[in-house]
C-alpha cells in the first residue's frame, strides 16, 4: 500500500488576538508573495490606496506588517460602503470564483450581525470601518492568499480578545466590540488584560469562517512560521499573530469526542428519543451498550461521538433528557477512509453506492440499503436479494 499524503496544515496562534491586518502580514511572512497579492488586488476596482508590506521587530522577533494608505480615507471623503456594494464589486472583479464566493461569505457573517446589532436588514447595513479600503484589503487578499497556500486543515487557538474600549465610528464601545463578540459566538475567547482591542471583526470573521476547530496545537510536523503584526505596540506581549505551518498525518486521522453515561433507572423506551435528540444535533455516531454496574444492577452504557465543538450541546441532551447525573468525556483518534456516493445503474434502477477511498484506491464499497429496500419492494423481490446482487455489481465495476 502507498504511504498516506500527509495534510498541509495551517495553526492560527491568536497569543495577541487576531486582525485582518495581522492575518495578511503572517501569510507574507510565511511566504505568499507580496507582489501577487497586489496583482491579486488589482483585479477589484478599488481605486485610491496604496498596500505595503514591511518587516519590524518587536520583542526580539521579527514579522510583516501591512500599511494600507487609503488616499480618499485621509481627504474625508470615505464612502461608508454596504453590503450590496462590496458585494458587487467582488463580484465584477476578475479573481477566482473560490475568493470571489469565500470573500463574500466573511462580508455576509459581519453583515448579519451588524444587522442584528442595528435591528435592521442585510440591505441597509452600511459598514463605517469594515467598509474601508483597508478591510476589503484585508480580506479579500487573506482569502487569496490562504487559498494559494492550499491547506488541507487550518485550526486555531483559543482568540485573545483585549479588554477594556475602543473609539470607531459609532463612538466609545467596549472590548470586544458588539460585532466581534456576535462574530464570536462558540468559539473559546479569553482576556490577557492588554487594555486594548486586540481582536477586530474582521479577524473574527476571517478565522471563524476558516478555522476547523479552535483548541490547543494539533500533533503535527512543523515546516515554516510566520508572524503578522498589529498595529498597536503592547508592552506586555510582542504582539503578533504567528501562523504555523506544518503537517499532519495524512488524510483520515483526526480528533473526535467520546461522551459516555451509565444509566441503570430509566424506562428503555425514552432510549429511542434520546438517540433522535443526539443525531439532530450532529452526534457523529450513537451507540448503547449492555453493562453491569455496582450490586451487579444491569445497565447500559450510552456512547456518542462528536466533534470538539459539539460536545457541550450533546451532554446537555444526556443530563436532560435521561435519568443521567453524570457525563464523561475525552478525546478519541479515528481513521476514516475518503468518502463519495455515487449512482449505479441496475436492473432493479438506479442504486446509490458509498464508495470508501484510500490513497486513491477504491478499498470499500457499500450499496445505500434504503436504495435497496425501495427497489425490493418496487421489484416484489426479497431485500437479500437485491442487496447481494447490486453489491456484486458494485464489487466489479469499483473493486476490479
Amino acid at each position: 500500500m502507498n504511504s498516506v499524503k500527509p495534510l498541509r496544515t495551517a495553526y492560527f496562534d491568536c497569543y495577541s488576538g487576531i486582525s485582518g491586518d495581522m492575518i495578511l502580514g503572517a501569510l507574507i511572512d510565511l511566504g505568499v508573495e507580496e507582489k501577487e497579492i497586489g496583482k491579486a488586488l488589482k483585479k477589484i476596482d478599488l481605486k485610491g490606496y496604496k498596500f505595503q508590506a514591511k518587516n519590524v521587530q518587536r520583542n526580539g522577533i521579527s514579522g510583516t506588517q501591512i500599511k494600507i494608505v487609503d488616499k480618499l480615507k485621509q481627504n474625508y471623503s470615505h464612502p461608508h460602503r454596504s453590503f450590496s456594494d462590496i458585494k458587487k464589486l467582488i463580484e465584477e472583479s476578475d479573481l477566482s470564483s473560490t475568493v470571489k464566493k469565500n470573500s463574500i461569505k466573511i462580508f455576509e457573517k459581519i453583515a448579519k450581525v451588524e444587522a442584528r446589532i442595528h435591528n435592521t436588514t442585510i440591505g441597509k447595513v452600511h459598514f463605517h470601518e469594515v467598509g474601508g479600503v483597508d478591510s476589503i484589503v484585508d480580506i479579500v487578499g487573506s482569502v487569496w492568499a490562504i487559498e494559494s497556500l492550499e491547506f488541507d486543515k487550518i485550526y486555531s487557538s483559543a482568540l485573545n480578545v483585549g479588554e477594556g474600549f475602543v473609539d470607531c465610528a459609532h463612538g466609545r464601545l467596549p472590548v470586544p466590540a458588539p460585532a466581534t463578540l456576535k462574530l464570536l459566538k462558540g468559539i473559546p475567547v479569553y482576556s490577557s488584560g492588554v487594555k486594548k482591542e486586540l481582536t477586530t471583526p474582521t479577524g473574527a470573521a476571517i478565522i471563524s469562517f476558516y478555522a476547523e476547530k479552535f483548541q490547543s496545537m494539533p500533533p503535527m510536523t512543523i515546516l515554516k512560521d510566520g508572524y503578522g503584526a498589529g498595529d498597536r505596540i503592547v508592552s506586555s506581549l510582542p504582539n503578533f499573530l504567528r501562523i504555523i505551518l506544518g503537517e499532519m498525518e495524512g488524510k483520515g486521522f483526526e480528533k473526535i469526542m467520546m461522551i459516555e453515561t451509565n444509566i441503570d433507572d430509566m424506562n428503555p423506551e425514552i432510549y429511542d428519543s434520546v438517540m433522535e435528540s443526539l443525531f439532530k444535533s450532529h452526534a457523529i455516531d450513537v451507540y448503547f451498550s449492555p453493562i453491569l454496574m455496582k450490586k451487579n444492577r444491569p445497565a447500559t452504557k450510552i456512547s456518542v461521538l462528536s466533534e470538539s465543538s459539539n460536545r457541550e450541546a450533546l451532554s446537555k441532551i444526556l443530563l436532560t433528557e435521561t435519568s443521567s447525573f453524570g457525563v464523561r468525556f475525552h478525546e478519541v483518534d479515528r481513521i476514516i477512509l475518503d468518502r463519495e456516493v455515487l449512482k449505479l445503474k441496475t436492473s432493479f434502477g438506479d442504486i446509490k453506492i458509498k464508495i470508501g477511498r484510500m490513497d486513491g484506491n477504491t478499498v470499500q464499497v457499500s450499496p445505500e440499503f434504503e436504495d435497496c429496500k425501495n427497489a425490493a419492494r418496487k421489484n416484489k423481490l426479497p431485500v437479500k436479494n437485491v442487496y447481494e446482487t447490486v453489491l456484486a455489481l458494485a464489487r466489479k465495476k469499483w473493486l476490479t
